[in-house]
Parts: structure tokens; C-alpha cells; sequence
């Protein structure tokens, strides 16, 4: 079937934002007294929400975080992704080749999203296409947002090709009954049924057909 529409996921996908949350999550945690590594974060965490990152917090430390960590940890995380931030390579070819309605779908808050996307000088490509599980009150695994993603912009879920980078990303698209197109690009090993696998995004305009 042909292709209505491309939905992307943001971070991992279009900016290189994963070893930056990454790190900042580490920090954050250092600061409340938990030793957590970099490769525990990205197993646990990556593709989820920071609400799970602070219960799995607090069940380990036996007590509340602090009262203003959610607030310290955007702020510092922001400007960590403000300075730092670049998109993955070859996105921005591939965009330039993609000739059907995209937009993006992500569970982080819209105000990330503008963060990264504007830094990268992404944004102006999915000005007013841009999809928070915040504002839908649906995060990925569950299909939600992806199908609410569609219906906004007029697409079929059978003719939407998703693209992810996460486990959780894929079984959300699988759910929504979507096609799902894997970046595997970073080397973070995926193991969730249904999808693609593709290590170039200079591929995704021939993957999308």
C-alpha cells in the first residue's frame, strides 16, 4: 500500500540527543546519592518517560526526590541539548528526498522537541506537525499517540510508515498497526518484534518506497 505518511520519533531519530539525556540522567542521579552507569540508563530508560526514571529513583533510594528535581533536571537538561545537540547523520538528506506529509511523534514534551529541532534547525520542517504523548495522555508502548498522530494529519494507519530507534517505539507502531522502520544506526541492540532494521538514514527514502 502506498505510503500517506512518515512519522518519526525525535530523539535517536532526527538529533542525537541519547548520550546527552543520558548523561544528564547519570548527573541527576549522582546528585541524589544513586550510582547509576550510562549503560544501565539507556537499557531501563531509552524510548520511555521520566516519570519511570524517578520511580525507579525513589523505590531505590527509599524516599521522595527532591522537591524541585523534575524542574533541575529539564533546566539542566535543555541547555546540555541546546549547546550540544546535532542531528543524525544523514537525516537531513533524507528528509530532503521524503515527498509525502511527515510529522513527529515523540514521548518527550513539546518543549524538548522545539529545543532540539530548533538547535538543529530542524524544526521549520515539522513546524505545526509536532505530536507530545504529554498532550494526548498516551506514552509509547501504547498506540495512542501514533494514532492520534494519523488521525491529526488526515492519514490511514495502514498507509503510516513509522520510523523509531527504540523497543518501545516499535511495539507502540506495531500496536497502532502501522509499518515500522528501525534506526539502528547508534549500535543500541533492539529486540521488539515487527520491524525493519536499517543503520543508514541515506536509506530511508527507498525503505519508505
Amino acid at each position: 500500500m502506498t505510503p500517506a505518511l512518515v512519522i518519526f520519533d525525535c530523539d535517536g531519530v532526527l538529533v542525537d540527543s541519547e548520550a546527552i539525556t543520558t548523561a544528564a540522567i547519570v548527573d541527576a542521579m549522582a546528585a541524589e546519592g544513586l550510582t547509576w552507569t550510562a549503560a544501565r540508563v539507556l537499557d531501563a530508560f531509552r524510548g520511555g518517560q521520566l516519570d519511570d526514571v524517578c520511580r525507579t529513583a525513589e523505590r531505590e533510594l527509599g524516599r521522595p526526590l527532591q522537591a524541585d528535581f523534575i524542574e533541575t533536571f529539564r533546566a539542566d537538561l535543555f541547555e546540555r541539548l541546546r549547546t550540544k545537540i546535532q542531528p543524525i547523520p544523514g537525516v537531513e538528506a533524507a528528509l530532503d528526498e521524503i515527498t509525502i506529509p511527515i510529522c513527529v511523534a515523540s514521548n518527550g514534551p513539546r518543549a524538548k522537541m522545539e529545543a532540539t529541532l530548533g538547535t538543529t534547525g530542524l524544526m521549520q520542517r515539522f513546524e505545526g506537525h509536532i505530536f507530545s504523548a504529554y498532550e494526548v495522555n498516551s506514552f509509547k508502548p501504547e498506540p495512542g499517540l501514533f494514532l492520534h498522530a494519523a488521525a491529526a494529519m488526515g492519514a490511514e494507519p495502514a498507509r503510516c510508515v513509522v520510523v523509531e530507534d527504540s523497543d518501545t517505539g516499535v511495539r507502540a507502531a506495531v500496536a497502532a498497526g502501522m509499518r515500522v522502520l528501525a534506526y539502528t544506526g547508534h549500535g543500541f541492540e533492539m529486540h521488539a518484534e515487527g520491524a525493519e532494521p536499517f543503520d543508514d538514514m541515506r536509506m530511508l527514502p527507498r525503505l519508505i518506497g
